[in-house]
């Protein structure tokens, strides 16, 4: 099935609306937890991401995984998580049973630095949402969000 010119349109628009609030978002919460923490919002999702894997079987993830939780590709996430372990916030380590497989795991005080980012991410994130919810073309998306968010809360 072809979609018409104004179907086009409008599922045009909706991707305008939906790439202008995230990028509203993703600047705010930029900016909260740079000045706050000294962590860039893919440094937060980064360490985020790992402090839930678990040790054991199937615990850890792979590259590729950790890659596409991050929205990054697997040499942009290399070099992230470079950088985090030179600031002493992740630690890298061979895989026991496949020494092609590495492993990160996030260090004490990588934690210890999530812990004290999260409150300031998750105003920040809140904030964005309501200063959003003030734009009609924006203010649907956001109820779509936060019905999503009370679903899984």
């Amino acid at each position: 099935m072809k979609a018409t010119g104004s179907a086009l349109t409008a599922l045009a628009q909706g991707w305008c609306a939906l790439s202008l609030l995230h990028g509203r978002i993703e600047a705010h919460i930029e900016r909260a937890l740079q000045s706050g923490h000294g962590l860039s919002v893919r440094e937060y999702s980064l360490l985020d991401v790992l402090s839930r894997q678990h040790s054991g079987p199937g615990g850890h993830l792979r590259m590729h995984q950790v890659a596409d939780s991050v929205v990054l590709s697997q040499s942009a996430t290399t070099r992230l998580v470079s950088r985090l372990e030179d600031r002493g916030l992740l630690n890298r380590y061979i895989c026991d049973t496949d020494r092609r497989g590495i492993y990160t795991d996030v260090s004490e005080a990588g934690l210890i630095l999530l812990s004290q980012a999260r409150p300031t991410n998750d105003a920040a994130l809140r904030e964005a949402l309501d200063e959003a919810s003030g734009s009609p073309e924006l203010a649907p998306l956001v109820k779509v969000i936060e019905a999503t968010g009370s679903t899984r809360a």
